[in-house]
């Protein structure tokens, strides 16, 4: 028999370590489901209506925001990157969609202003997104400038540029003027579709995509090649640089989504909003077992650790907790999540060695 074929029956690394140490590695690999399940057990008992349809449709709604942020960074931490400025992105984009609706476009050489409708401005807010993480993805791969340095760079330019558009102040009365054609922004925050908001609807359509994309399209295993060793994935004709920008494209097109769904919500534009949005997205992604090192995660592990901080902010408040102490528990979360991961890294490590010397001694 030839070595592939041999090899292709071979038990999976993890069948290498011992029992104990295979319980240990199921456990961490089942991490996200069990703390969504023990954290919804404790609020259920320790908050009375924790569980009814009003309050899981709220705070399913607050969870949409951090999906989106979530869902779209979760590529680029695939590749063994990161992206920072997705909150401040989302604030930007907030306040583009805010001047559009409340300024329009001024034109001063004819003296006029053009209001876009909401047709023009959500698709306007879109492209402003992806072309800002674009940019993000084309100076880390152009001049191999670290994504930690770059994004953190771009997240001062972006929150500095929401400032400037509005010196500091808000966009108020985003739901526009019936005699200008730009109503229906505060629609896409308020609406609903048998019975659930516009913003559920969006995070499951945005999931599932994603989904699609990783598991059944050349994308999203040339993503997970670069994650898990770069070189051999150029190697063997993958455009590392191109796939790059356009998870960061990716990237900053989730947090034009989450800008615009908070202003809609708000009826309102704060160049603040989505200040350390990027820190509860990027827990979410490494609480649903994606790697900071790269090579492994799903998306939905990824909505599912969205689902985890939401539920946990949300029980926090609920029974009155100080938003003091509900900053210590999520760093300790966040904490915890990085230090189960690298658990499981090591873990996985180890067996893939165990297995590789038992198919050399197999064949010696």
């Amino acid at each position: 028999m030839k070595t592939t074929d041999s090899m292709a029956f071979m038990p999976r690394p993890s069948a290498w370590l011992g029992s104990k140490e295979s319980v240990l590695l199921l456990l961490l690999k089942l991490r996200t489901f069990i703390a969504l399940f023990l954290i919804v057990g404790f609020f259920t008992v320790m908050v009375p209506g924790f569980l009814s349809a009003g309050s899981m449709v709220i705070m399913i709604k607050h969870i949409a925001i951090n999906a989106f942020l979530a869902l779209g960074i979760t590529f680029v931490i695939i590749t063994a990157g990161i992206d920072l400025s997705i909150g401040a992105t989302l604030g930007l984009c907030g306040m583009i969609a805010g001047w559009l609706i409340t300024k329009g476009i001024v034109l001063p050489m004819f003296g006029i202003a053009i209001f876009p409708s909401v047709w023009v401005i959500v698709p306007l807010v879109l492209l402003t997104g992806g072309l800002i993480g674009a940019v993000n993805g084309w100076i880390i791969t152009r001049y191999n400038v670290a994504p930690f340095i770059c994004t953190l760079g771009t997240m001062y330019v972006l929150r500095g540029a929401a400032m400037l558009t509005s010196g500091g102040e808000t966009f108020p009365g985003l739901s526009g003027n019936p005699q200008l054609g730009n109503t229906g922004f505060d629609e896409i925050g308020s609406g609903t579709l048998f019975g659930i908001p516009w913003a559920i609807w969006m995070m499951i359509v945005l999931a599932l995509a994603i989904a699609y994309v990783a598991r059944r399209l050349p994308f999203g295993r040339h993503v997970y090649a670069i994650g898990d060793n770069e070189r051999a994935a150029e190697l063997s004709g993958v455009k590392v640089k191109q796939v790059k920008v356009w998870v960061y494209t990716l990237s900053g097109f989730c947090a034009a989504i989450a800008g615009i769904v908070v202003s809609a919500q708000l009826v309102a534009s704060h160049p603040a909003n989505g200040t350390a949005f990027e820190m509860n997205a990027i827990a979410a992604v490494v609480l649903g077992g994606t790697s900071l090192a790269g090579g492994r995660g799903t998306i939905l592990g990824t909505l599912i650790g969205a689902f985890v901080i939401g539920f946990l902010a949300d029980g926090l408040v609920m029974m009155g907790v100080s938003e003091f102490w509900q900053m210590v528990i999520k760093g300790i979360v966040i904490i915890v999540a990085v230090i189960i991961d690298q658990l499981q890294n090591r873990m996985q490590q180890k067996a893939a060695v165990m297995a590789q010397k038992a198919a050399i001694e197999g064949h010696k």
